[in-house]
């Protein structure tokens, strides 16, 4: 399921029969505008957000430089553009760091929300930038959430505070922020309680544990999926605690986006981070102008390229470089170029980065088989390191050793080797091409076929 996958289907579809029209006249505004209209209301966004959307884009559209344009229809996607970065919020809204540390992160939220899961994805993200995280367990409200905090942290290599569940959550915060300070824990996130509903006792906990800790950034948590509620939920927070930003979970999981496209313009506050999945690294930075840019079927290019570049070694990437230049790539190769790519998330969302796809019928509808590359990784694993490295001993024997080990056919062993030295062939040929042009391949990680 593509992030904003309804409303970008039906965005896109307007600005085609405006990008048909040699001319376009007021007429042909409105009813472009009536259909986003349309669009983002189905799509769960608040209505009152809506209704000055419009008004804004229809006031430029409305203008001299669009009806006048030899290219109008491009002239008003321009506007809805510019527009869109707008409502997200302009610019990305970055995490304020202490001038002495540490740095105190307070997460807050409902239950459900996934917010002691989304503790450890932060503090992942702050030990991937070199810096030194605690976490805190300060949720002692529900049953088992220290002890998932402190799996969260193992798995991740990052240390928890915590203490038994007779203690208070205002105890365990201060202990907490002594104990960063103590072991130079340049910042500090404090998990906090959460309730199936908004409640006094709730806020109140959360008042007392600002108070003591005077957090730089309070951030809450809201789960995409509940779509307006997960609206209403920010701004009852704000009111009660001057939150300084958002986290939106799930974000993955919902194809409208109501709630994104509302949040800012609603509350004020910013959306700082995005879910995008389950993993532990599954945590995006929110930047209004490439979200916009997926949303009209643009593309998200920069953040493909940085996901490229977290998931690859750079020497690994040269030295496969040269290997593919000498026509020395092997299956060993390959195997590596998938785990790769299977750190940068699934095919799917990667190809919904890739500009045009959205306007592309083949593309937008086109299928991702997973469970391919599972197969394909079950083979190359059942291989010695020396079939890996020369495929060209696979004879039948081994072939249907490997068959057997991998709980694949022959027929899929040799499908598998067709492909590989096509490919490998292919590789061969650009990376010829760019050889000559630049010195060098410059290919995303080397990945055949990508």
């Amino acid at each position: 399921m593509a992030v904003f996958g309804s409303l970008a289907t039906k965005l896109q579809e307007t600005f085609r029969k405006l990008r048909g029209k040699g001319k376009l006249s007021e007429s042909d505004i409105n009813e472009a505008m009536r259909e986003i209209r349309l669009a983002l209301l189905e799509a769960d966004v608040n209505f009152k957000v809506v209704k000055g959307f419009i008004s804004a884009v229809k006031e430029r559209a409305l203008g001299v430089e669009v009806l006048e344009s030899l290219t109008p229809g491009q002239q008003v996607v321009k506007i809805v553009n510019d527009e869109l970065v707008a409502l997200l919020g302009s610019t990305e809204s970055k995490i304020k760091i202490a001038p002495k540390p540490p740095t105190v992160i307070m997460l807050c939220g409902l239950q459900g929300a996934g917010k002691t899961t989304t503790v450890g994805k932060l503090g992942l993200y702050f030990k991937g930038q070199g810096r030194r995280p605690l976490l805190a367990a300060c949720d002692l409200q529900r049953p088992a959430a220290i002890k998932q905090l402190q799996v969260v942290g193992d798995s991740i290599g990052l240390p928890v505070f915590a203490k038994s569940v007779d203690s208070t959550p205002l105890a365990v915060a201060k202990e907490g922020l002594a104990q960063a300070k103590q072991n130079g824990n340049d910042i500090l996130i404090v998990d906090t309680a959460g309730r199936l509903h908004i409640d006094e006792n709730l806020m109140d906990e959360l008042r007392q544990m600002k108070a003591a800790l005077n957090p730089d950034e309070i951030l809450l948590v809201v789960d995409a999926m509940t779509g307006q509620d997960a609206v209403n939920v920010a701004q009852s927070f704000h009111e009660s605690l001057d939150i300084t930003g958002l986290i939106m979970t799930k974000l993955d999981g919902d194809a409208r986006g109501g709630a994104a496209l509302s949040v800012k313009s609603v509350t004020g506050c910013p959306i700082k981070f995005v879910g995008m999945g389950e993993k532990s690294d599954a945590l995006e930075v929110f930047y209004p102008e490439r979200m916009a840019s997926r949303i009209l079927g643009m593309g998200d290019m920069l953040t493909l390229i940085e996901k490229a570049q977290s998931a690859y070694d750079e020497k690994q990437t040269k030295a496969m470089e040269e290997r593919l230049m000498k026509a020395e790539f092997t299956l060993e190769d390959f195997y590596e170029q998938m785990q790769g790519m299977k750190k940068m998330g699934s095919m799917q969302d990667l190809i919904n980065m890739l500009p045009g796809v959205g306007v592309n019928k083949a593309l937008k509808n086109a299928t991702i088989d997973e469970t391919l590359m599972k197969k394909t990784e079950a083979i190359i694993q059942s291989m010695t390191p020396q079939e890996r490295r020369s495929n060209s001993i696979l004879n039948g024997s081994r072939k249907k050793r490997i068959a057997a080990g991998s709980g694949t056919t022959v027929q899929d062993i040799n499908k598998l080797l067709k492909q590989f030295e096509q490919t490998k062939k292919m590789m061969k040929q650009l990376g010829g091409m760019a050889k000559g042009k630049k010195g060098n391949l410059n290919l995303p990680g080397g990945f055949p076929g990508f």
